[in-house]
């Protein structure tokens, strides 16, 4: 695997002619509160202002399954993993539907499912399911540093083809339970902290799930400072794609709403792998998993919407997108108070 380069921040100079801008515009400074930080940031990763309307919205579902889910910590079988991948083909799950409505269109690639599943989606496929990370390593070494180089091909895909904003989804029974190994681990907090409901389990589960967090953050936090091994011992193949796929997007200069638990967990690690890749990323939302919030407040980002979601798939950034179109309209089609004949002062 080679390693990342150093991150080159968004441009700091377009950022500053954007608040020069919002200044001028026919409203009063600051009215818009977020909405104009986040037109500066827009402006400043594309190098334009005013910023341009995304063209080409990507989000990419990294669907893999995990053998701690053998262990009762889920609400579902794992063969749901396979079953959902199925759905997203045929354009019948949440991430399609909001997909739609925000203008985006949905891609999903097989990382580690436990099944075979239809050519189109599996070149990037590294094993069959990751291992049960409270007894043994999730991945081997080979796989771990493939996986955060399909992770990086995929990034790289998306932006050839024109992607001008990424959003990387999850899909895979268990996996909010290697979740939270990663952020607690990497947040220096104890399982109870960080154990939520996942798809929805009742107390047995939770305290299940709670026993495997336990389990798997003895074997993690002895790595905790070495991203790819951390990956390899207590993550899995999806975790690490997701991870080089949201390091490679900052070195590309690509935008990024991160989504959930998941997501969020993964750009813990990505932000190791790569520091400063975090200046590219915008959070899309706060789940309900207590985890998320560490993971975010680590980061050093606030979500833009809160609606007690809990899906993956990259739905909460989905229903966040939105909200990026109306802070670049902001830049972008607000008339100044030059051009609209008001005057700025009393």
């Amino acid at each position: 695997m080679t390693a990342f380069p150093p991150i080159s921040p968004p441009d700091n100079l377009i950022r500053k002619q954007a608040e020069a801008r919002q200044l001028q515009l026919t409203k009063p400074a600051g009215a818009l509160g977020r909405l104009e930080q986040l037109g500066n940031w827009i402006a400043a990763c594309q190098g334009a202002c005013p910023p341009r309307a995304f063209a080409r919205p990507r989000v990419v579902v990294f669907a893999g399954d995990h053998g701690v889910a053998r262990t009762g910590v889920s609400a579902f079988p794992s063969e749901v993993t396979a079953q959902m991948v199925g759905n997203f083909l045929a354009g019948g799950a949440a991430v399609n539907a909001f997909a739609t409505v925000a203008g985006a269109s949905v891609r999903v690639v097989d990382i580690a499912v436990d099944g075979d599943t239809d050519a189109s989606i599996s070149a990037h496929k590294v094993r069959r399911s990751s291992g049960t990370i409270t007894t043994e390593d999730a991945l081997s070494q080979d796989e771990a540093e493939q996986a955060i180089q399909a992770g990086r091909d995929i990034a790289d895909e998306e932006v050839d083809s024109g992607a001008d904003l990424l959003i990387a989804g999850d899909m895979g029974i268990g996996n909010t339970t290697p979740a939270a190994v990663l952020i607690a681990t990497l947040t220096n907090s104890e399982p109870v902290a960080v154990v939520g409901r996942g798809t929805g389990i009742d107390d047995a589960a939770w305290s299940r799930k709670t026993a495997a967090i336990r389990d798997a953050m003895r074997r993690a936090r002895p790595v905790a400072k070495a991203p790819v091994t951390l990956l390899r011992v207590a993550a899995g193949a999806d975790f690490a794609a997701m991870a080089g796929f949201l390091a490679q997007a900052a070195i590309r200069r690509t935008p990024v709403i991160l989504d959930g638990v998941v997501v969020t967990a993964a750009a813990l690690v990505a932000e190791d792998l790569a520091p400063g890749a975090k200046a590219w990323w915008v959070a899309g939302h706060r789940s309900t998993e207590p985890a998320h919030t560490l993971a975010l407040r680590q980061l050093r980002l606030e979500p833009l919407v809160e609606f007690d979601m809990r899906l993956g798939e990259g739905s909460g950034a989905l229903v966040a997108l939105p909200v990026l179109h109306a802070a670049i309209a902001t830049l972008a089609e607000m008339a100044t108070f030059g051009d609209a004949g008001v005057t700025d002062k009393q």
